[in-house]
């Protein structure tokens, strides 16, 4: 036992959990917590960031992409109010966060003090574990139960510190039991479930497994399940790379920012199997299918839809069993079409990147991010139509890893993420992907990857409006009110920050550009990068619901729908699959 500094002391449990980074800002309500920031900094390094937004959501993106806890703090009053829109997305997708909080001394507490919040009830509803510190030799404790209830709930812990309290001295010993060594308990596999589970899809004749989060660490399992039992694989958007999406039945993701032939291959489907995933729009599918869903958790399962079959169990583990029990199917003429579905989209996404008879597209400009990709790259996504456009043209081939907000949906999420992913992969190459709205509002930060030498590549597709809710308004009937945005030249604001800045208006200069960046990287560049890509004015393809299959829907709306979106050249599913089969 010895005798430190309480601030110093609530580092070293930090450090002892394996958090080798903070973000926040330093104010009169914190200093003393960040003077013992200040003395562990060999071991936790301090990362200043320009607004604690900017901070919380780093730390969210640091959860999502590396699985460890992520750490941030704020000061009373607007540092930690701050805070929340960060705290709310690790919430929204289940990560685990830490959240510091000043507060001013407790001599002034209940005074109305400059500052002073009843802070407690503010995180009440964000935070699993929420605990205001009474006196010093406390705070080492509850910093680390706080660790310990955010890795249990997989969500948010917030611990309010008088700024006082952590200036003492106080009598600490490390505790002993850090997360170095604990590891997940997965549920058992039951055989006769597993026997009842490959009966199901040994009698369908048209299935799909629809993957979801719970099984990011099960490429191997998903590519083996679905080459042995001739299936399409469907995945969420925040399931991105768990199958390649080269891989010949990777179908995408359903929904407006996935594939026609995910939206098809679901639509078509008697079977669909909803492998670790609590996917919130299966409430939407047509009701004449058989749905399976194998989720770890209790509550997950028939929360979003009513479910035919129910496993309880580790999705992973599960599949695993399955292909051991299973017999080997021959390819089938459901899967052919399917994939031969997604050979005739890929060539079409092409072919709109291709096309510059209004403008620049940004498929153009993020398949030039998808051909300079390496193998370890890290991909940040922002909200918008830029979601969609990056989902699709993201490459997600080796171990490459992706990051957005899933659930919350902040605008803004992109660039803090971006610094997450470069600290804790410095050596990756990291894009970070934004509309000029999302941009925007934490474009701050970019001095943030200016100062601490973090070379970001910073994609803005700039078409000077809020697409994706221009979309919305379009389909309702409404006027695009609110929806357009000043531009302006984000090439050069990036160079008044230390910077680098490129603007691109076409595909030859989008290839230039990214050439020329892939040789500044591959020179030891350390600034951060910002492509101001001015894009036409068009939203990507709507693929939530696609009418062109002549068996289900009139010839007009087919019409219509391949007139908006010009999707001529691409048939139907069951019209690729009634040319097989005859």
């Amino acid at each position: 036992m010895a005798k430190l500094m309480a601030g110093q002391a609530l580092a070293q449990v930090l450090v002892n959990w394996d958090i080798d980074h903070i973000y926040g800002i330093p104010a009169d309500s914190i200093n003393n917590t960040v003077e013992g920031f200040w003395r562990e900094r060999e071991n936790l390094k301090y990362i200043q960031v320009r607004h604690e937004e900017a901070g919380a959501l780093a730390a969210a993106a640091d959860a999502k992409l590396t699985g460890k806890i992520g750490a941030v703090f704020g000061s009373a009053g607007p540092g930690a109010t701050h805070l929340l829109n960060g705290l709310y997305d690790a919430k929204m997708d289940r990560v685990p966060l830490l959240a510091i909080v000043g507060q001013t001394s407790t001599e002034l507490m209940n005074t109305n003090y400059f500052q002073e919040l009843n802070e407690d009830p503010i995180f009440a509803d964000v935070a699993l574990y929420h605990k205001t510190i009474t006196n010093a030799a406390q705070i080492p404790y509850v910093i680390d139960q706080a660790i310990r209830a955010a890795y249990e709930g997989k969500g948010v812990a917030v611990v309010i510190v008088p700024d006082n309290l952590s200036a003492q001295e106080i009598e600490y010993t490390p505790a002993k039991t850090a997360a170095k060594h604990i590891y997940d308990e997965k549920l058992t596999v039951n055989a006769d479930s597993v026997a009842e589970f490959n009966k199901l899809v040994a009698d369908a004749k048209r299935p799909v497994l629809w993957i979801g989060k719970g099984l990011m660490s099960a490429r191997k399992e998903v590519i083996e399940f679905s080459e042995k039992f001739s299936i399409p694989v469907v995945n969420t958007v925040p399931a991105v790379g768990i199958i390649p999406d080269d891989h010949p039945s990777a179908m995408g993701a359903r929904g407006r920012l996935g594939t026609k032939p995910a939206f098809e291959v679901t639509q078509d489907a008697d079977l669909i199997i909803l492998a670790g995933t609590n996917y919130p729009f299966s409430r939407y599918l047509p009701g004449d299918k058989t749905l399976i869903q194998i989720n770890n958790n209790m509550a997950d399962l028939g929360k979003q839809s009513d479910i035919d079959y129910a496993f309880l169990a580790d999705a992973q583990l599960f599949l695993r069993a399955a292909i051991a029990a299973g017999d080997k199917v021959e390819t089938t003429n459901w899967l052919k079409a399917a994939q031969a579905d997604m050979v005739n989209w890929n060539t079409w996404m092409d072919a709109i990147a291709d096309d510059e008879s209004k403008g620049l597209s940004a498929e153009a400009v993020l398949r030039e991010m998808r051909n300079h990709a390496g193998d370890d790259d890290v991909f940040t996504l922002d909200v918008g139509n830029n979601t969609a456009w990056g989902v699709r043209a993201a490459k997600m081939n080796a171990n490459q890893k992706l990051s957005l907000s899933e659930w919350f949906a902040t605008m803004g999420y992109s660039l803090p993420a971006g610094i997450a992913a470069k600290l804790s992969f410095p050596d990756s190459q990291v894009w970070s992907v934004s509309g000029d709205g999302g941009f925007a509002m934490n474009m701050q930060d970019l001095l943030t990857e200016v100062k601490y030498s973090l070379p970001v590549v910073n994609i803005v597709l700039e078409n000077k409006q809020l697409g994706f809710i221009l979309h919305e308004k379009i389909a309702l009937g409404q006027e695009p009110y609110g929806i357009d945005l000043i531009g302006a030249d984000w090439a050069k604001y990036a160079e008044s920050m230390g910077a680098l800045g490129f603007t691109v208006t076409s595909i030859a200069e989008a290839k230039d550009v990214f050439n020329k960046v892939a040789e500044l990287q591959a020179n030891g560049n350390t600034k951060p990068v910002v492509i101001d890509a001015k894009i036409k004015d068009e939203n990507p393809i709507d693929v939530a619901f696609v009418p062109v299959d002549p068996a289900k829907f009139d010839a007009e709306t087919i019409a219509n729908y391949k007139a908006e979106y010009n999707v001529f050249g691409q048939p139907a599913l069951s019209e690729i699959l009634a040319d097989l089969e005859k």
